[in-house]
């Protein structure tokens, strides 16, 4: 949004009654918003809650391909920004929108700040985010790695197999709960045992519901079925909530032949060869007619 007429008007005059706003729109699809106005706000079709106690630093903007930064201040709040959610990864790289508004006349705004969280702190009851801006994207590497296994993550746009597919995956509730990242679902004919290992498991009910943990051992144990998870999962999973298992892939060429049909897709490069090939020499009684080594 434009500077209009009447909001640069009402700042040329001195005496203003601005305030800033904040929209935060986390990767699960909840959107908060936040002001350090003392009463709410509303445009955009959302709320800014007051009582957030949300603050902010200095923005730092530059022209050409510099990093805008600034830093968001604010109170854990069980109904805001709770420690619980900032522990589980639920704001991670969360889109950040930031406006200055005119409170009498919420028409009158300008967006400053368009970014994303970065770096989450918390102490004191209170959580500090660092704001990066939408030219961080381009510090990220690009380009792919030339490697026997597939670079693609199984089910995304490179990869093409659809998850969704029948017998690829299995959503069925916890029965039971061992250590840490130790659960039991009930046994399913159709899944041979190991097919969930190196696959993904997430979350779809709970106190936990949308976050994703990468499963290490899948083994039938009588009539369960018990997943160790390389991590449990931030928030508390518990006994009957619902759990989606997505089949496992290790990027190997003949895995995405003859599991997923889908070796058309594979990302990577089988026939490179591998380091004893490399650093292999001359054998006397051996073919050493200068062919080829990797037949």
């Amino acid at each position: 949004m434009s500077l209009s007429a009447g909001f640069l008007a009402h700042l040329a005059t001195g005496a203003t009654s601005v305030c800033q706003c904040w929209a935060v729109s986390r990767r699960d699809g909840v959107v908060l918003g936040f002001t350090d106005h003392d009463r709410d706000l509303a445009f955009e079709g959302i709320v800014f809650r007051a009582a957030s106690g949300m603050t902010a630093r200095a923005l730092q903007t530059g022209t050409g391909l510099a990093v805008d930064n600034s830093e968001a201040v604010g109170a854990l709040s069980d109904a805001c920004v709770s420690e619980a959610d900032l522990m589980a990864g639920r704001f991670d790289g969360a889109e950040v929108r930031n406006w200055i508004v005119n409170w009498q006349d919420v028409g009158q705004r300008l967006m400053q700040f368009r970014g994303s969280f970065g770096e989450v702190t918390r102490a004191g009851g209170a959580f500090r985010a660092e704001l990066r801006g939408l030219s961080e994207g381009l510090n990220q590497v690009q380009g792919l790695a030339y490697q026997r296994a597939c670079s693609a993550v199984l089910g995304d746009a490179r990869c093409g197999v659809d998850l969704a597919r029948a017998g690829l995956a299995l959503e069925v509730p916890i029965v039971a709960k061992g250590g840490a990242g130790v659960y039991s679902v009930a046994a399913v004919a159709g899944f041979a045992q190991g097919w969930f290992q190196r696959g993904r498991a997430r979350m779809m009910t709970g106190d936990a519901a949308g976050l994703v943990g990468l499963v290490k051992f899948d083994q039938t144990e009588g009539v369960l079925r018990r997943l160790d998870l390389w991590v449990d999962f931030a928030r508390s999973a518990a006994v009957g909530d619902v759990i989606r298992l997505e089949a496992g892939c290790d990027k190997s060429a003949d895995t995405c032949r003859d599991r997923f049909a889908n070796f058309a897709n594979f990302r990577g490069f089988p026939h490179i060869p591998g380091e004893d090939w490399m650093t292999s020499y001359p054998v006397s009684g051996k073919g050493n007619d200068g062919g080829s080594l990797s037949k």
